[in-house]
């Protein structure tokens, strides 16, 4: 089955830009932490999906979720950062005041992946949905809408009916209910997360926009995580939620 979606993955990158080279004092661990990791492996269902964007830079490093001005002191979680999620020191100086920089690193990694999403709902008259593909910590982080909270399975963002309609996020949120076997508030609309930059700078312009937030919990083991280095790669449970996510599509689809 052809999905006819355009799915967006903007945070599953693991990647340093090379403009960064000597700035850097964030531990790849805690890089990894602030990523939504795994993400293009459970998301990309490119040989389904009609189109597929992502990108390899992680996203404490360029944000494509964020509006390209949005930047430190006045945000330190903005495009370029100041701090991780976590509070985390990311750079050993203040790399947004080089505006030289800060132009080059959104020319090369943050504006390309917009006019990707630009060019594609301009030209494909057959996709009648976007999706942009997150996942979430557990429980809310230092830098987040509800620190030390739980957090669901699953978050389905509709800018609060501003990106999508209520009757297609909720029709969407049931397929998602049944393909993953959720139960009704394991599965939560516009809570903790209503969307970010991308669902309001493309919901209903013109597709309507879901954001998706999948908890980590749900393929990430507690405690798995080493002091520093790379999480623990588990593919049977990223290849279930994978064939899990697929088959939430073809329900809403069907």
């Amino acid at each position: 089955m052809s999905f006819p979606v355009l799915i967006s993955i903007p945070h599953g990158g693991d990647q340093t830009p090379p403009e960064l080279v000597g700035r850097v004092v964030i531990s790849r661990h805690a890089m990894l932490a602030d990523s939504d990791i795994f993400t293009r492996e459970i998301y990309s269902l490119e040989d389904e999906a009609a189109v597929v964007l992502d990108t390899p830079i992680a996203r404490v490093f360029v944000d494509l979720n964020r509006a390209p001005a949005d930047l430190p002191p006045a945000n330190p979680d903005g495009v370029i950062k100041r701090l991780s999620c976590h509070g985390v020191q990311i750079y050993r100086d203040e790399v947004w005041n080089d505006q030289m920089l800060v132009s080059t690193l959104l020319e090369k990694y943050y504006y390309p992946y917009h006019r990707k999403i630009q060019a594609v709902l301009h030209s494909r008259q057959d996709l009648v949905l976007m999706l942009d593909c997150h996942s979430m910590e557990a429980v809310g982080p230092v830098i987040g809408p509800d620190h030390g909270a739980a957090r669901p399975a699953l978050c389905l963002g509709s800018r609060h009916g501003n990106s999508c309609s209520h009757a297609t996020v909720s029709r969407l949120a049931a397929a998602m209910r049944r393909a993953f076997g959720l139960k009704e508030n394991q599965v939560a609309i516009d809570q903790p997360f209503a969307g970010g930059y991308i669902t309001r700078q493309y919901g209903h312009n013109p597709l309507p926009c879901i954001q998706i937030e999948m908890n980590r919990a749900l393929y990430l083991e507690a405690g798995c995580r080493e002091e520093d280095g790379d999480v623990p790669f588990n593919s049977d449970k990223t290849t279930l939620l994978r064939q899990q996510f697929r088959h939430a599509l073809e329900l809403f689809f069907a």
